[in-house]
């Protein structure tokens, strides 16, 4: 193992004790240490950031941004033990990124994949992809977690536990009784119709009676807007992120209507989606063109009456 190697564990380790997971980080760096190693140098340069965040096999300019962005962490945490390590500045390369407009589902094509679902064949694989979209829907929780729930994190009075998620965050989740009833009837058909579920502690299952994983799903999931015709414009599907924005959106639309104080419940709404930090939550305000209607609406209203 090169120095370099060394240096880049000792530093994930150190951040994901931090409560980051750095998986797609981690990767690029082992990438840009491999780099180094190949070019016979222990020394994080500019130079060197710059021509392995926009070689061959990178596109995109705010891609190599996003490397950079990468890199300078890393160099900075060599930087505070050598200072011969050059950090790389911000702005070096452009950042064209920026975040895709989300889809936010309507309860009629939520609906409408939840009843194309129902079709799905057998029945136990129809009821566990038809839940699923509903607990989604309804909680607003990101798919990973839904996926992580084990029968004992679903406390029958109303609350879901949602351990380590993101950030190494754990909270709890309100259900109503409506989605309590819906989980509970989900698992007495499991206990009928597969029983080897029982072997595994996960509330949802594929066919084989394990944990259901991401890919199982989000292939059955884009089989049913194929079937519902769902789309966001040519060539492009709702994602099932965006039941997560959809369930936000909707959230802060009904506070802005029940003429709620929007700015003191936000804070409320970041812990409840378990967000890092409040200025998440804070995008969903101009990220829909809804909220953005709304909120002007409260604001010539008030004018009007200061008038």
């Amino acid at each position: 193992m090169s120095v370099l190697a060394s240096d880049l564990a000792g530093y994930l380790a150190l951040r994901r004790a931090l409560g980051y997971k750095l998986v797609d980080d981690g990767r690029q760096l082992a990438q840009f240490v491999a780099y180094l190693d190949a070019c016979d140098t222990a020394t994080v340069t500019v130079a060197a950031a710059l021509g392995w965040a926009t070689g061959t096999g990178h596109a995109g300019a705010g891609g190599g941004a996003r490397r950079l962005t990468v890199v300078r962490g890393f160099a900075r945490y060599l930087q505070a033990v050598d200072p011969a390590h050059e950090v790389p500045p911000v702005g070096l390369l452009p950042n064209r990124t920026t975040r895709p407009v989300p889809h936010l589902y309507t309860n009629t094509e939520t609906t409408a994949l939840m009843n194309a679902a129902k079709a799905l064949e057998p029945p136990m694989w129809a009821a566990t992809i038809e839940t699923v979209i509903g607990l989604l829907w309804v909680t607003g929780m990101r798919i990973g977690e839904v996926l992580r729930l084990n029968v004992a994190d679903i406390d029958t009075g109303g609350v879901a536990t949602v351990w380590l998620s993101k950030f190494n965050k754990s909270r709890h989740v309100p259900l109503t009784a409506s989605t309590i009833t819906a989980l509970a009837a989900y698992a007495r058909l499991r206990r009928d119709l597969l029983p080897a579920a029982e072997v595994t502690t996960a509330v949802f299952v594929s066919m084989g009676g394990q944990r259901l994983s991401y890919q199982q799903f989000l292939k059955a999931f884009v089989s049913l807007l194929d079937t519902t015709g769902l789309s966001t414009g040519p060539g492009r599907r709702p994602r099932i992120h965006d039941f997560r924005h959809s369930f936000a959106v909707r959230t802060i639309l009904g506070w802005y209507r029940d003429g709620s104080d929007v700015q003191a419940l936000l804070p409320r709404l970041s812990t409840y989606l378990g967000h890092v930090a409040p200025s998440s939550t804070y995008w969903y305000l101009s990220a829909a063109p809804e909220l953005m209607a709304v909120a002007a609406e409260r604001l010539d209203r008030h004018r009007e009456g200061t008038r």
